[in-house]
């Protein structure tokens, strides 16, 4: 393997940069009159079209975290971990469906928006403070880590800190124009990135292919994946049992067979896609239909994700179990299942080689711009506007919003700078999911029953989010201790470090389902409807042909993938 760039590599990649930074510069010259207000910066009101949105979904989902965290959790579990992917794709429809014309009839920009209407300002300023917590310590911080990694590794291990420099660098460049910037750049990255993972994707095929004296034949690659490894391609693990090896019980409590379905995963990906301003932000300054159309739009893309993310992953396990690539998925002595991805980078080539970093630096630039622009509105909406300086105009807001992008920045500089929090021995993907995993149970029954449940009271949100919070901690880190490692609730398993564990969507599914009845029994005590209750019209739920085509469509797929890969 030659893990160098050649000039031409050089070059693609500045091509790239130069399109991507030219393209964002005259958006921003372009849409700009006069002075940029709040709604321009923040949402891009009215001027992201059903293909915009769709595409800045994607680009700003799918980054370091899936392209290197997915792809290893591909070589360790195999396409099991697809369900985020394809599961995310019924998501989208549901908050397309019924998530959406709730925020737009009751013009809502920000989710603490969301909880100051439908309840009150103190459960609002709680979770901005939660949200951003979570978005600066967990996720700016695993995009910035796993991608600086992959990215120093595919360039000969040049140098991390001037690699994590240069990201956040290039993505607070994009940020700083608004989400109109944002938005139209992510057209150019989800290309890019789409054509550079098929291209990766083509070669870790072929690279198998020629393993097995195949010659170079992608489809033929992919076979053997299918023959090599018959037990990577399954969507349901089955569940550990006294003489279960410890690998595959490690497996099972990342992805835990048919239980994760019945809650952790449905949580996961609602919670993800439609309770995250990250996400959301990208359809809130739409009409209804444009709306509708680019999150559709967006689960279609979705579907393609596994074949870029995740194939690359079991290839390199075929490779690394027949005796290939035994250097390349270590560092400093230590097997990592994260260098599954970068492992594969480097037998592209010539050229290739530089098409794929242009896709993973879109991956990782899309996502840190994505995320910093949604702590920049969270921060300046709901905290400055409010409480700091209530008289603030637009333009003094616009500044104060990218002064956030800077600072949030700078913080994820901080602890990555060494890994401060452990994201490498984690595993970039697991470690997004789990520590997510601690606040979307509660969030997502606030949400939920905020919506459809006309009774549920402020007092409620409160109840629910300290509950969810608690129980998922309880979940994770105490319930095999007090109750037992076998309840009706659960089986927790041994996790090869001296102790037990309950597989993290299981214990995040009963977080909800407990939040969910503390919830109701709190809002029982209070009236009938809740003064901030929302009206809601069945009207507003009702589908055009279009739309409805592209919802069956979906599902027919889905249904599909499942039944050939149960």
């Amino acid at each position: 393997m030659n893990s160098k760039l050649a000039n031409i590599d050089y070059v693609i990649f500045l091509i790239y940069f130069l399109i991507v930074s030219g393209y964002g510069y005259w958006i921003y010259k372009r849409k700009k009159k006069g002075t940029m207000d709040t709604k321009d910066f923040f949402l891009a009101e009215g001027s992201l079209t059903w293909w915009a949105i769709g595409a800045s979904l994607i680009a700003s989902n799918i980054s370091a975290e899936q392209f290197i965290g997915m792809s290893g959790n591909g070589f360790f579990v195999g396409i099991a971990v697809a369900s985020y992917e394809w599961l995310a794709a019924i998501a989208l429809i549901i908050i397309a469906i019924w998530f959406m014309p709730v925020y737009l009839k009751n013009h809502i920009f920000t989710m603490p928006q969301f909880l100051k209407t439908r309840y009150n300002e103190s459960v609002s300023l709680v979770m901005t403070i939660f949200w951003l917590f979570l978005y600066v310590f967990v996720n700016i911080t695993s995009i910035m880590f796993l991608g600086a990694t992959a990215i120093n590794n595919l360039t000969g291990g040049t140098n991390l800190h001037l690699v994590m420099l240069l990201l956040a660098v290039f993505a607070i460049f994009i940020t700083l124009g608004g989400m109109k910037v944002i938005g139209y750049t992510d057209i150019i990255q989800v290309a890019v990135l789409i054509i550079g993972g098929l291209a990766t994707t083509y070669i870790a095929l072929t690279l198998v292919s020629e393993k097995f004296g195949l010659g170079k034949d992608a489809i033929a690659g992919f076979n053997q994946l299918l023959v090599q490894a018959p037990d990577h391609f399954h969507m349901m693990l089955k569940k550990p049992t006294a003489t279960t090896p410890q690998g595959e019980i490690n497996k099972y409590l990342i992805l835990p067979g048919l239980t994760m379905y019945f809650a952790g995963q449905w949580i996961v990906n609602l919670n993800y896609w439609g309770c995250n301003q990250y996400i959301t932000q990208r359809a809130l300054g739409a009409d209804l239909k444009t709306a509708r159309t680019g999150i559709l739009f967006a689960g279609f893309l979705k579907l393609l994700m596994p074949v870029i993310v995740m194939l690359p992953g079991i290839a390199a396990y075929v490779l690394y179990k027949n005796g290939s690539l035994q250097q390349e998925m270590s560092a400093g002595g230590k097997f990592l299942t994260d260098n599954a991805y970068s492992s594969i980078l480097g037998f592209l080539p010539t050229g290739l080689k530089g098409l794929s970093l242009a896709a993973l630096t879109a991956a990782i630039v899309a996502s840190l711009a994505g995320k910093a622009n949604s702590i920049s509105t969270i921060f300046t909406l709901d905290l400055y506007k409010k409480y700091i300086n209530t008289n603030a105009s637009e333009k003094k807001m616009v500044w104060v919003g990218r002064i956030a992008i800077l600072a949030a920045m700078a913080l994820s500089i901080v602890f990555t700078w060494d890994d401060l929090l452990g994201i490498g021995g984690e595993g970039g993907f697991t470690f997004i999911q789990k520590y997510t995993g601690l606040i979307s149970p509660g969030v997502f029954a606030m949400f939920i029953l905020g919506f459809f449940w006309k009774r549920t009271t402020a007092t409620a949100a409160i109840v629910g989010l300290i509950t969810g919070f608690l129980l998922a901690l309880f979940f994770n880190n105490y319930a095999p201790q007090v109750f037992g490692n076998e309840t009706l609730l659960y089986t927790a398993f041994p996790n090869g470090k001296g102790g037990f564990e309950i597989p993290f969507l299981v214990g995040m599914g009963w977080s909800f389902f407990f939040t969910m009845v503390a919830m109701i029994g709190v809002s029982l005590t209070g009236p009938a409807v809740n003064a901030k209750a929302f009206i809601l019209d069945k009207t507003m739920f009702k589908l055009s042909p279009t739309h409805m085509a592209m919802v069956v469509t979906t599902l027919i797929i889905i249904t599909l993938l499942y039944v050939r890969f149960w």
